[in-house]
């Protein structure tokens, strides 16, 4: 008897998915634990494994386009099957694709003149003038839509007029119009979990900056003699060295390793330290589970691995979820500080810039050229307060100045 196929829930965060191509054609026969197709989820593209076999009968939901959770996406059954489907469609709450195609065959006169209509938005925007701009352009006989407005919005005010300053164009001389990039699953998640991020939880900031000289040499030396469980030389990174300092001094303040939970505060008991991964569509973060009981050089092998999955998009759920705090580290950029927004439902996130050498008063007052590190905890006001965070930033920069500190 013909059914319906549903859009699944493949992570916990996930809303809506987009389909990302069919891996089985209509009229096509599949079986059960067989990839159906691949969906892009808030976080990758996932093949999704098809529960029951059967033959594709309809496909309700076409590549590249999205749908909400439990929305019907396609039709399958016996084959040959012929079935009803606005029957099977009944009790179906909201609108499903098959009701959108419907209503674009219809051909009704609004989706038509829509075009028109934003092509005439987009040429107000480009001639968007103040009144005395458009009176001198004229008088001089100047195209306001070569120039480059100055004023608000693009708003092409007087001075522009007297500069004469022309828009960006192409080498054939052709004027480059803006695009609309649609939105992935991933980049809408971002927007919506880190606005709610922003917004609820109360975020404070502390910044401190640490001497690196002693990381730098440890690392080196990590770096130069072979990996005695693989035989090779495994690279270990700055942030491979943060991942497992970080974890350390987690152990000792636990305060920070919590989360909000409305009722309560949770407090971990395991450490699962999350690093940011970036990717064109966004961000991810992968998870290294019980990270305070790794080595360094475990850490490099997991982290590798875990990164190098991220940018192909083949991570599991199960491997970017359970995160208890979250390195995002810059330091691979220019960029020498700043702030980053907790990731929930976690109470704290440590931002790092580019360790550079810099001119440092030391303890006998002397300027001295020195590696340095800045560092920024954000915090949850609600779970942790100023001195908690301070205290752990402490244990941090002692752990990272003197790394045998982390023995003790």
């Amino acid at each position: 008897m013909a059914s319906l196929i549903t859009m699944p829930k493949l992570s916990d965060t996930m809303e809506e998915g987009g389909i990302a191509s069919w891996l089985v054609k209509e009229g096509q026969a599949f079986e059960e634990g067989q990839p159906l197709l691949a969906i892009e989820t808030d976080k990758a593209t996932v093949e999704y494994a098809s529960p029951y076999s059967g033959t594709l009968l309809k496909i309700l939901v076409p590549e590249g386009k999205s749908c909400k959770l439990k929305d019907p996406i396609a039709v399958y059954g016996e084959k040959g099957e012929k079935f009803d489907l606005d029957e099977l469609l009944k009790g179906t709450a909201k609108e499903t694709p098959k009701k959108h195609a419907e209503k674009k065959e219809e051909k009704k006169p609004e989706p038509v003149a829509a075009a028109p209509v934003e092509h005439a938005t987009q040429a107000e925007h480009r001639t968007k003038a103040s009144p005395l701009a458009k009176k001198m352009a004229k008088e001089k006989g100047i195209s306001l839509e070569s120039l480059l407005g100055t004023g608000t919005n693009g708003r092409i005010v007087a001075k522009d007029i007297e500069t004469g300053v022309s828009r960006p164009s192409t080498q054939s001389g052709q004027q480059l119009a803006d695009q609309k990039i649609p939105l992935s699953m991933m980049r809408k998640t971002i927007a919506k979990r880190l606005l709610a991020a922003k917004n609820e939880a109360p975020h404070f900031y502390l910044t401190v900056s640490a001497n690196m000289e002693k990381v730098l040499q440890w690392r080196e030396d990590l770096n130069s003699h072979k990996d005695v469980a693989s035989g090779k030389l495994a690279k270990v990174s700055v942030n491979d060295i943060l991942i497992m300092t970080v974890s350390k001094a987690l152990r000792l303040h636990p305060e920070i390793n919590s989360s909000w939970q409305e009722d309560y505060i949770l407090q971990y008991a395991s450490v699962n330290l999350a690093f940011a991964v970036a990717l064109p569509t966004g961000l991810i973060t992968p998870v290294v589970f019980n990270s305070d009981t790794l080595g360094v050089r475990d850490i490099a092998r997991r982290s590798k691995e875990l990164g190098e999955r991220a940018k192909k998009g083949d991570l599991k759920p199960e491997e970017y979820n359970g995160g208890t705090f979250t390195v995002s580290n810059l330091g691979m950029t220019q960029v020498e500080h700043f702030t980053a927004i907790i990731n929930p439902p976690q109470s704290c996130i440590l931002a790092v810039g580019k360790t550079q050498r810099v001119p440092h008063v030391n303890e006998s007052g002397d300027i001295i050229a020195q590696h340095r590190m800045k560092m920024t905890l954000s915090c949850d006001h609600r779970v942790v307060d100023g001195m908690v965070g301070a205290k752990f930033l402490e244990t941090l920069i002692r752990y990272l100045e003197n790394p045998l500190n982390m023995l003790s």
